[in-house]
């Protein structure tokens, strides 16, 4: 069960890198980022960097997440040439991380276990 005493905007890091974060790509971001924590109550921080990279000759967003969690942290990296959409895929990509987490957590914990041959 979630710790009732701590919000979820406490444990969401947002940072804007050679960019400034609008109110709208924040509020944005933030809602998309509760759904991961909606997934998954054991969550301790997530954090999005969201970075402005003008040296590929073409303005491309690159996308870094970064999600603290009992055991491994997940880490993922997209990116796109708009930064909404960048975050999208962010999002979208951690989502699949903690579902993969998750069924390789039930299998361990459901699987057969062997009898040792005496």
């Amino acid at each position: 069960m979630q710790n009732p005493t701590v919000a979820p905007a406490s444990k969401l890091i947002l940072r804007g890198i050679h960019l400034t974060l609008t109110p709208a790509l924040r509020a944005a971001l933030q809602k998309k980022a509760d759904r991961l924590l909606r997934h998954e109550p054991h969550i301790e921080r997530i954090r999005i960097d969201l970075d402005h990279d003008r040296t590929r000759g073409q303005e491309v967003f690159v996308a870094k997440g970064h999600i603290e969690i009992g055991g491994p942290d997940l880490l993922a990296s997209v990116s796109a040439d708009d930064a909404y959409k960048a975050a999208d895929l962010l999002i979208d990509k951690l989502d699949r991380l903690l579902r993969k987490r998750a069924s390789a957590y039930l299998a361990r914990r459901h699987a057969p276990v062997s009898e040792a041959a005496a």
